[in-house]
C-alpha cells in the first residue's frame, strides 16, 4: 500500500497484508473503545444507584485512560499503529465507528464522564 511504513503484522510464521493488519488494529481499537465507552456510560447509572465502589473503580479506570491519551498527545496509541498501514487520515481510519462519532468521541464521552463523576460525587456526599 503506498505510503505505508510497515509490510504487516507477523502472525505465526507468516506476514499479514497491510490491509489485514489495519483490520486487526481497527478491531482491537474498537473493542477497547467499546469497553471504555460502556464504562463511561455506566458511571452515572452506578453513581445514581449508590454503587459507589463500582462507579469509583470505573472512574479510576477512565482517569488512567485519560493519562494514557495525554501522554500520547491526545491520541490513542493504537492510532499510531493503524497509521503505519494506511495513508487514510479520516477521523475513523483507525476504528470501526461512524466518522461523526469518531470525530466527536472525546467531546461526547468526556461530557458524559464529567456528568457521571458529578452524579457519583453528589450521591456520595448526600449519603
Amino acid at each position: 500500500m503506498p505510503g505505508c511504513h510497515d509490510a504487516g503484522i507477523t502472525v505465526g510464521k507468516r506476514m499479514t497484508s497491510p490491509e489485514n493488519s489495519l483490520r486487526l488494529v481497527k478491531l482491537g481499537h474498537t473493542i477497547i473503545w467499546a469497553i471504555f465507552a460502556g464504562s463511561i456510560l455506566a458511571i452515572p447509572v452506578l453513581g445514581w444507584l449508590g454503587h459507589d465502589r463500582q462507579a469509583g473503580a470505573l472512574i479510576v479506570l477512565i482517569f488512567v485512560e485519560v493519562l494514557v491519551l495525554m501522554a500520547n498527545g491526545g491520541h490513542c496509541p493504537l492510532t499510531g499503529v493503524a497509521a503505519r498501514y494506511t495513508t487514510d487520515r479520516r477521523d475513523n481510519f483507525d476504528v470501526y465507528l461512524p466518522e461523526w462519532l469518531a470525530r466527536y468521541n472525546k467531546l461526547i464521552f468526556g461530557s458524559i464522564f464529567i456528568f457521571g463523576v458529578a452524579v457519583t460525587f453528589a450521591r456520595w456526599t448526600a449519603s
